[in-house]
Formats: structure tokens, sequence, C-alpha cells
């Protein structure tokens, strides 16, 4: 605990030398003006450090200044030699390089605009244009304030944020990631919630399906959302289908792992009723290869959102998601068939069991999952 406190910084006017400890030190000018500076070895040699004017840098962001110089002297590093540096980015600029260096890797393109928006909303008001080494722990909890207020939102930020400063640290331009644990004592705990998906019973699933054949939805939609039940899809591999995916003549839609979650090829064997779903689909090609083109856009893929909007418009929203229908398929494997975990689980397109058991078990199972989905589209649609 250092020897100063806020209101004692704010009271003092005589000039003279104040330490806080741990070489820290505020210094009052007889022209009343107030400034901090850190006393530190570098390279075997004491050195004054200056860490910015009072009020503008207050107690507790002096207090952080001193203590990364003092992590950065202890590596082996000189603070000033650091701050000299040019070229060193700001926050929002070392966001941007950090998008752009993973966007290939991220298979959602809303994945960069989600990144994108959280952070224009609460860290760059804050911090953006302040040099990336320059932002202080005060400064994240500052963008954080809605830790307590809006838990989901606050947890992807603080992520998104420790993720920028990791990449600033790699390329050398901070040492210490201030919005690391640096700053965990600092947010309330969260509790883990875990809110399962709404899934619709198995038992009604092919009333649901008639109810969206027979809305006032485009003929792509209903046709995908079918599509996408019948297979236990999830719903960007639905939307995202191409002919060239589909095999007709072997009944197997080949998923590229490009498309998939885990990133690994998926079989997925069509049932009859899965097969009749994209002969009706062929009504819908428009030299785009999809196999379900957005009905508002011709030649791209349809939104997210438009297979939502077809639960909402049939009243089906608040017993059921679009993803929740993958529950209903595996609720409806365990109590209805004897069909084994495993089998279940590949038809899902879920990993089996740790990375040892993976190395040993390499089939798909596919054969016993074709029997599986014919049996599930005969449920399904009634």
């Amino acid at each position: 605990m250092g020897k100063l406190t806020a209101l004692k910084v704010k009271s003092l006017q005589k000039p003279g030398r104040y330490g806080d400890g741990a070489g820290l030190y505020l210094v009052v000018r007889p022209s009343g003006s107030k400034s901090w500076v850190q006393r530190a070895m570098v390279d075997g040699r004491r050195r004054d450090m200056g860490l910015g004017g009072y009020p503008v840098v207050s107690l507790a962001v002096a207090r952080e200044r001193a203590a990364a110089n003092l992590t950065a002297v202890a590596v082996g590093h000189d603070p000033q030699a650091e701050r000299r540096r040019p070229g060193l980015p700001t926050f929002r600029e070392a966001a941007q390089r950090y998008i752009e260096a993973n966007k290939a890797r991220w298979r959602s393109t809303k994945t960069a605009v989600n990144w994108q928006g959280s952070l224009e909303m609460y860290a760059y008001p804050v911090f953006g244009d302040t040099r990336i080494d320059r932002i202080t722990q005060a400064d994240v909890l500052k963008a954080l304030s809605i830790w307590t207020t809006k838990p989901s939102i606050a947890r992807k930020l603080r992520q998104r944020i420790r993720a920028v400063f990791a990449y600033a640290q790699a390329h050398g331009h901070i040492q210490i990631n201030v919005a690391g644990e640096v700053i965990n004592a600092a947010l309330p705990p969260m509790p883990a919630v875990k809110q399962h998906l709404r899934a619709l019973p198995y038992q009604e699933v092919a009333a649901a399906l008639g109810t969206v054949d027979t809305s006032g939805s485009s003929l792509s939609s209903r046709l995908c959302f079918r599509f996408l039940v019948l297979t236990a899809a999830r719903s960007g591999e639905a939307r995202g289908a191409t002919w060239n995916e589909i095999d007709l003549q072997d009944r197997v839609w080949r998923i590229p792992s490009g498309r998939m979650k885990a990133g690994v090829e998926h079989r997925v064997p069509l049932s009859d009723q899965a097969l009749d779903t994209l002969r009706r689909a062929r009504a819908l090609e428009d030299n785009s290869g999809l196999v379900f083109p957005s009905p508002l856009k011709p030649g791209s893929p349809m939104s997210d959102m438009t297979l939502t909007k077809i639960l909402r418009s049939t009243g089906l929203a608040d017993r059921a998601t679009v993803h929740g229908f993958r529950t209903t398929f595996k609720t409806w494997c365990m109590e209805q068939t004897d069909t084994p975990w495993a089998v279940g689980e590949a038809a899902l397109a879920h990993s089996l069991g740790n990375t040892t058991e993976q190395a040993y078990a390499r089939s798909d199972l596919f054969e016993r999952r074709r029997a599986l989905m014919q049996l599930w589209a005969d449920h399904a649609a009634g």
C-alpha cells in the first residue's frame, strides 16, 4: 500500500518531492504544478522517469505506470527507450490489425462485424485513439463498466480487448496485458449460467414442419428449414449448402471442412425426404450454385435471421430455436431408438471423446447413420 492517498495528493501545496513508495514520487513545483516521477535502476544506472502531470495522471494511474516500468526493467527493457520508439499503434489500429490477421480463420463473416461493433461501442470511446502502451488498467475497467449490467456482452468485450493487447504484446509493443489477469480482482465474479436453447418436443416436429410448409415464407426459406431439420444440420451448414456438395446418386451431402465448426469434412446421408426436398429446390437455381439462395438477394446465401423469422411468423419461436432442432433430434435418438451414443453424436458432427479416443475412432459410422437418418426423416415428416 502506498504512502500517498488521492486526497493528500490533491491537497499538497508546498514545493517538494513526496514519496509514495517503490520509487514513485509526486513533485510539487513552486508554481503549484504537480507531476509524477519514478526513480529506478536501469542497466545499473539510476534513472528518473517522468510519468505525467497531475491531475491528468491520477495517483492510481501513476502507480500502474510505475508498476509497468518496474516489470519492464525486471525483464531487461528500458521503459523510456520503449516510449521513444516510433510507430507504436493506437488501440484502434492494433485492433484493426488483429481483426485483419484473423479474418481468414473465422468461419463466419459476422465474427469480424461483431468484434468491430463491440469495440466501437465500448472500448474505442475510452481509449481507441490512445497509444497502445499508454492504456492503463483503469482505462480497461472503465470500458468494462457494463460488467454487472450487461454480463454477456462484457465477457465477450473483455476477451476481445485482452486478445488485442496479447497481439500487441506478441509484436513487442507492450510488456503487460492490462486486460489480463491483473484486473481479475477488480471484476466481480460472474456466475456461470448455462441457458439451454429452446427445443421443440420431438412429438411435435411433424406438425411444426407442416406449419412451416403452409406459411407465407419464401419457398427457399421453407425448403431450407425442412432440409435443416431432416439432416439435423446447423443453420450455417444448411444455408450455405451448394449443389457441388450434393451427390444425388450416392445420396450423400459432403460438407467441406472449411464450412464445419470442427474444421473436418462431414458426410450427411440423405433420406428419401431430404432428397425430395432437394428435388423441389431445383426450381430455385440462379447460377450461384447455392441450393437455397437468399429470397431477397439473388446469388447470395440467405441470412441467419431468415430461418428465425420463420419460427417467429408461425408462432413457434416461443418454444423452439433453429439450432434447438438438433437437440430435438438427439432427444428422439435417446428416447425412441436403440441408437448407440456415438452414432447420434456422429450424426450431429460432434467430436467423439478425448484426443486419444479420436485418434483411434476414425470411422464416421456413415452406414449406421444412414439408417438412423431415414428413421428420423420418417418421424419428422409424419
